[in-house]
């Protein structure tokens, strides 16, 4: 009798607490519903321009599983830059040659592959001009030696600033709040958006030390690739961090406890992982990808890797930068305005 005393408690506890309830059963279906959406797309081919190479070879290519289409030089590399193909092959005095993107090394090795068994003599269809098995590689980004962790490590960096300053941040908060140190300062003179204001300098003069430290530590310790400046990497982790702080003091507005602000990591965390970069998009339908254009951890992640493995200037970045600062400046905002379910300022 006194056990089930217990197993009662709890269950009313369960039934009374509905955000809990909805977490034990929304949340496994929403983040498995996205794993499907993201890993059951269709096959991805990758996309490689082609000069004026024989009819015969392009076949090749395309039985080789590419999706193969003429371009000029010009016109290659330009879409190469903007992440829009992922190599280009031409005849150069009779000799193939194959330029390589090159910033996802497992991509790189699958155009590689395709392209030499295209250029093998046995192939069906193939031209008897393009006897050379083996293509000169041109690398636009990286190089052979590039790994798979320094194709996702930039997006890595990104998000552990992000979560562990948007836990650390909402949790402290929700603390000031319950300990009644948030109620005595807005029954002060001072005003909603300065009481915003302060805790955000305040928690984020370690909200940065966090993530330039983990900023160092990934470039100089684990020797990260990289092709930008240090300087660049910590402005966007910083900016990052920042985005993190306001939002998650923004919704610790709308919990009670320190468990239900670690309710929010499925519905607000795990999709930004997704569909930050970790993780290849090109398979998802359409209908879906503009998530990525909501999410501000998919800024800092495209900017870090624009910056560490692609070598990009401050100009390349900005829009990046600006969607952060954006992000920034609305969680703060909507912060503000939460503020006014405890008390009026």
């Amino acid at each position: 009798m006194r056990i089930g005393a217990i197993i009662v408690r709890i269950a009313r506890q369960f039934l009374r607490d509905r955000r809990t309830l909805a977490l034990l059963i929304v949340a496994p279906v929403f983040v498995l519903t996205l794993m499907s959406l993201i890993f059951n797309g269709e096959t991805v081919r990758p996309d490689v321009g082609v000069g004026q190479i024989p009819e015969p070879l392009v076949a090749a290519l395309e039985r080789s599983g590419l999706s193969v289409e003429r371009l000029t030089a010009e016109e290659a590399e330009s879409r190469m830059k903007n992440g829009k193909l992922d190599a280009y092959l031409s005849i150069d005095d009779g000799r193939p040659r194959l330029t390589l993107e090159g910033s996802d090394p497992a991509v790189s090795r699958a155009v590689l592959l395709a392209v030499q068994n295209a250029l093998r003599p046995d192939t069906p269809g193939a031209s008897p001009g393009t006897s050379v098995v083996r293509p000169d590689v041109v690398y636009l980004y990286g190089d052979e030696s590039m790994t798979a962790f320094d194709n996702f490590g930039p997006v890595l960096i990104g998000f552990f600033a992000f979560f562990f300053v948007f836990l650390i941040a909402g949790v402290s908060f929700l603390r000031e709040r319950t300990g009644g140190t948030l109620e005595r300062l807005m029954a002060s003179p001072l005003r909603r958006w300065e009481i915003v204001v302060g805790y955000m300098a305040g928690f984020g003069l370690f909200a940065c030390a966090q993530a330039a430290l983990i900023a160092w530590y990934a470039v100089r310790v684990l020797d990260m690739r990289m092709e930008g400046s240090f300087g660049q990497v910590l402005a966007v982790t910083l900016l990052l961090a920042v985005t993190a702080l306001a939002l998650g003091i923004w919704l610790s507005a709308f919990a009670n406890n320190e468990f239900q602000m670690v309710q929010f990591i499925p519905v607000v965390l795990v999709p930004q992982v997704f569909f930050s970069g970790l993780f290849s998009l090109d398979a998802v339908a359409g209908w879906l990808r503009w998530l990525h254009d909501v999410m501000p951890l998919s800024y800092g992640a495209d900017a870090l890797r624009d910056i560490m493995i692609r070598g990009k200037s401050w100009a390349d970045i900005a829009d990046d930068l600006a969607a952060l600062a954006g992000f920034s400046f609305a969680f703060m905002l909507l912060a503000g305005i939460a503020l006014r379910r405890h008390r009026s300022v």
